[in-house]
């Protein structure tokens, strides 16, 4: 007899026999203390080669007696949860997004596993690689398949949520406790966040929660990328490459095989943890700029309640860090929408700075965001900036005459005056950037109103700002030449320290953005001034753009996927969120 010409080696055989009874009988069984047909049936649904047919029988089954799936059959249940149905054909994955609303609506208890079990998959799945003989865990980052799987998954966590109303307080902490280590792949970080964000879609209530957790990784991120590092890694990339051009590269016509690599190597950061946070900030925008438009235009009640949770998490988050380069372009991104958001910005951050009630850490921070916000946001009209001059050196002269009427002998001491010296910084910096704007602008007459008293002995203040001596600040800031002053401290026992120190070293945290992927370039403000043309509507309704009207219940909606094709846009690998089963 001949055989057939089946290769047995490479080609198992297709698997169609199951062993043991039903669930019912099993259960029964079980019950009675027969467990032989229970752990058979745990067996083959833990087999890594389970066939569509077995899962979508037993899920049947399953659900028929989903009454009798109590605590005593947990470890069944945790088996079962770890079916790989992601990806598999559409008859499965119907079948078990069914059994998982049937499973959390009989048996909450079973809620939170549901949620973590779904949550693990909002990053590509882990694979094995052999490497030198050494078994390398890492993740899938080239499964072409991650937008169809994370829209099951989202499909699968609308569907619980409708089932059990309270899903979103159960879901945030699996959402925090599982998102990446910081030092994981660009791409695992990306489509976490990615997929955290598009939760808020359908889960709006943990909109904040969610922009903390996710700011909060970035600034891990920020604060170990130091800009004179990412600088230099940079630029040694670019000569490394440059290095790499050899004389005899134009005998061959190599340019249609290289050319495809060319944007990708143009767009990676030279420096792995900016690469990362620029991954991150990439998805933080595109977030922004789709749940602030509708159709192309800018929604007035989502950007309003967006500008909120973003304010409140830069209260919380990104004030208090120092030395932060990038995450709180966030911010300055949203604010440039509209002109009312950005002077609610700059209201917000003058009444932290003239707040004794604030601790002077945060005045200090305010106030240089202040200063930096006014001299690097050019969509900020020169009438506004005009006006924050006005109210800061308003305040300078006040708080000098109160040191005057105190009786006390004036000294540089930074602990004591912290906030006055870094509103003085905050006025030189914005007349170094900004005093060309608002002499053109036919000011000339109210310069006298901006330049405060040189009677007093402190006369920083005067000098500096004195007309056209700003350039001779500019080139001390641009150069970071600033010379050490004697500051006057206190000791603990009362004794006066002279240290060397210098009170207006601070730091300005808009500074040149230096990642790729957000602008395709280093230039963030002519960017956005370009943003703004867009984007802007009349100034008409400027004026109650923030008056805290009630928003109108728009029901959830997602991001839609045109957006995704503009300059700001989300990884394409990670798609859009499903609009199926968005209701109950």
């Amino acid at each position: 007899m001949e055989l057939d010409h089946r290769d047995f080696l490479n080609s198992p055989p297709v698997k169609t026999v199951r062993f043991g009874g039903t669930v019912v009988e099993t259960l029964a069984k079980h019950k009675l203390g027969d467990s032989r047909d229970y752990e058979l049936l745990k067996h083959q649904l833990a087999d890594p080669e389970i066939k569509d047919a077995q899962i979508i029988n037993w899920l049947q089954e399953f659900r028929s007696c989903v009454t009798q799936l109590t605590k005593d059959h947990e470890q069944l249940i945790y088996t079962i949860l770890r079916v790989p149905w992601v990806g598999r054909s559409p008859a499965v994955v119907e079948e078990y997004m069914v059994f998982l609303s049937n499973l959390v609506s009989a048996q909450t208890v079973y809620l939170c596993a549901c949620l973590k079990m779904v949550v693990s998959h909002f990053t590509p799945k882990r694979v094995t690689i052999c490497e030198g003989g050494v078994d390398i865990s890492d993740s899938d980052d080239e499964d072409e398949n991650l937008p169809r799987n994370f829209n099951q998954c989202h499909q699968a966590l609308q569907l619980i949520t409708r089932y059990v109303p309270s899903t979103s307080r159960f879901l945030m902490p699996i959402l925090t406790d599982n998102f990446p280590f910081v030092q994981k792949s660009s791409t695992t970080l990306e489509c976490y966040a990615h997929n955290l964000l598009r939760v808020t879609m359908y889960i709006p209530s943990l909109r904040r929660d969610v922009l903390e957790v996710i700011i909060g990784k970035m600034l891990k991120l920020d604060v170990s990328a130091a800009r004179s590092d990412i600088e230099e890694a940079e630029e040694n990339a670019a000569l490394s490459q440059r290095a790499e051009v050899r004389p005899e590269e134009g005998l061959f016509d190599m340019d249609e095989d290289m050319s495809a690599d060319v944007p990708c190597r143009a767009a990676v950061m030279a420096h792995p943890v900016a690469d990362r946070l620029d991954t991150l900030m990439a998805v933080m925008m595109a977030y922004i700029k789709d749940a602030c438009h509708v159709d192309g235009s800018l929604h007035v009640e989502r950007t309003k309640d967006l500008y909120r949770d973003v304010l409140n998490v830069f209260d919380k988050l990104i004030l208090p860090t120092h030395a932060s380069a990038h995450v709180q372009y966030t911010l300055f991104y949203l604010c440039s929408f509209r002109v009312a958001l950005a002077e609610a910005f700059l209201d917000h951050l003058w009444k932290i700075l003239q707040s004794p009630s604030q601790p002077a850490v945060l005045r200090q921070a305010a106030a240089g965001y202040l200063g930096s916000f006014l001299a690097r946001a050019k969509f900020i009209p020169v009438l506004t900036v005009r006006a924050c001059l006005d109210l800061l050196l308003s305040w300078i002269h006040c708080y000098i005459d109160s040191q005057d009427s105190s009786g006390r002998q004036a000294c540089c001491d930074i602990s004591l005056h912290g906030p006055f010296y870094t509103a003085c910084q905050a006025v030189f910096y914005t007349l170094i950037f900004r005093h060309r704007a608002m002499l053109e602008n036919n000011m000339k007459k109210g310069t006298h109103l901006w330049f405060p008293r040189g009677s007093h002995p402190q006369q920083l203040l005067f000098f500096c700002c004195r007309t056209y001596q700003v350039v001779f600040c500019y080139t001390i800031i641009e150069r970071n030449n600033r010379h050490v002053l004697p500051v006057v401290r206190s000791s603990a026992g009362g004794d006066s320290v002279t240290t060397n120190t210098n009170p207006l070293d601070s730091f300005f945290p808009f500074d040149p953005y230096l990642l790729k992927r957000y602008t395709g370039s280093t230039n963030l403000e002519d960017y956005l001034v370009l943003v703004l043309c867009v984007c802007q509507g009349s100034r008409e309704d400027e004026d109650d753009f923030l008056c805290g009207e009630t928003p109108q219940t728009e029901g959830i909606v997602g991001m839609t996927p045109s957006s995704y094709d503009s300059s700001l846009h989300s990884p394409s690998c990670v798609g859009s969120p499903p609009l199926t089963f968005q209701r109950p």
